[in-house]
This record gives C-alpha cells, sequence and structure tokens, in this order.
C-alpha cells in the first residue's frame, strides 16, 4: 500500500516519517511538498487552488498512490471535494482530531495562520452534526507572531508561543491545534485541558483508508 502526503510545508516530511516508523511500519509515504498552495489559498479563498489539488491527486493515483493525505488545514476541505468527485480516498489531516474535539464540548482553536481559522471552525461543525451534537461551542484564536517565527525557522520559538496560548485557555473542554506544525506543542503545554494534534489521528486514518 502507498499514501501520497500533500503538504504546504516541508517541515511536515520528518513528522509523519517519524509516526510511520513507529506506529506504521511497512507503508509506503510519497511526500508533495507545494507551499504555493497555502499562499495563494490564503489570498484567495482555498477554492482557487481546488484545480491544482485535482492535477496534483490525480498524478498521485497514477503513480500508485492507494490514497492521499492532505495536511494542509486551509485546503483540506478542497483536497476532500477533489477526491470525492474524482472517486479517490483524499483524506485531510484534521478530520478525525476534529471528531475528538467535538465530542468533548467547548473547543478552543489555536491557529498560526490567519486563513486556517474558518476552515477549521467549519470543520468542527460538520463533526458536531455527523455526531449528533448540538452546535460545536467553538472559539478560534490567531497565535500573533507565530507565523512570523514559523516561516523564519525558529521552530522552538514557535512551538513556545502556540504552548503559551493553549495555557492561557481557561473556558474549554479541548483545545485544537488547527495547522499540522503546531502539534510538537502538546508537549510544551502546561495546562490540564486536552490539546489536541492532528498528525498522529490523521495519518492512521489514512493509512487505514491506504490498506483498503
Amino acid at each position: 500500500m502507498s499514501l501520497a502526503l500533500l503538504h504546504t510545508s516541508p517541515a511536515h516530511i520528518p513528522v509523519f516519517d517519524a509516526l510511520r516508523d513507529a506506529h506504521h511500519p511497512g507503508l509506503a509515504l510519497r511526500h508533495l511538498v507545494h507551499k504555493d498552495l497555502l499562499d495563494r489559498a490564503g489570498v484567495l479563498g482555498p477554492e482557487a487552488v481546488e484545480g491544482d489539488v485535482e492535477a496534483l491527486v490525480t498524478g498521485a493515483v497514477a503513480d500508485g498512490a492507494t490514497a492521499v493525505l492532505c495536511t494542509c488545514s486551509t485546503i483540506g476541505g478542497v483536497a476532500e471535494a477533489v477526491g470525492a468527485r474524482l472517486g479517490v480516498p483524499v483524506l485531510r489531516v484534521d478530520r478525525p482530531m476534529a471528531a475528538a474535539a467535538v465530542r468533548a464540548g467547548r473547543v478552543t482553536v489555536l491557529a498560526a495562520h490567519p486563513a486556517t481559522l474558518e476552515p477549521t471552525r467549519a470543520l468542527l461543525a460538520q463533526e458536531a452534526e455527523h455526531a449528533g451534537e448540538r452546535a460545536a461551542q467553538v472559539r478560534t484564536a490567531l497565535v500573533d507572531g507565530a507565523w512570523e517565527r514559523f516561516e523564519a525557522g525558529d521552530h522552538d520559538g514557535y512551538l513556545d508561543l502556540v504552548a503559551a496560548a493553549a495555557d492561557a485557555v481557561t473556558d474549554a473542554d479541548a483545545i485544537v491545534l488547527a495547522q499540522v506544525s503546531m502539534a510538537g506543542a502538546v508537549t510544551r503545554t502546561a495546562t490540564r485541558i486536552p490539546v489536541l494534534a492532528s498528525p498522529r489521528p490523521g495519518l492512521a486514518a489514512a493509512a487505514a483508508a491506504a490498506a483498503h
């Protein structure tokens, strides 16, 4: 089985390789990195990159992928729509995390990139509906200065800002880290509120899809 991963940052590659080695040995990963997709989606909206995502998914399947995992939360909805249209298993990395979050109750979403906030809010609303829950009580917050740290390559500074923002949340039953790049902040937090990250459950779902 082979899984193609569509990334908007090369920083995600070692994260998923490590998770594969630890939990899914034998799963072949092919990494497709296209930073421009997030750049354009942030300015023009996710729908602006739908054609490019379709071409990438089509190419990945032609090269032998049995499933595709989109690791960018901003364009995840577009990627799922492309998969449905093509009849290809295309998963967004944050959906399993969102399903867990809405079962908790009140959710605070932290994001480093502003374009991620609305797609994540919409995803949580979908998952609440699927679970038969009332409309999810969702608050969103942008971690000031975090994205600038990430783009500058200050990984520790970036994660420290995210962790500090999580620790400042007091009125939630779950904290959602909206982007894959934020996952490393989980081990830096002191809060007793569950802090949810997407890479591990997202890869597990995609590995299962690739196997079938």
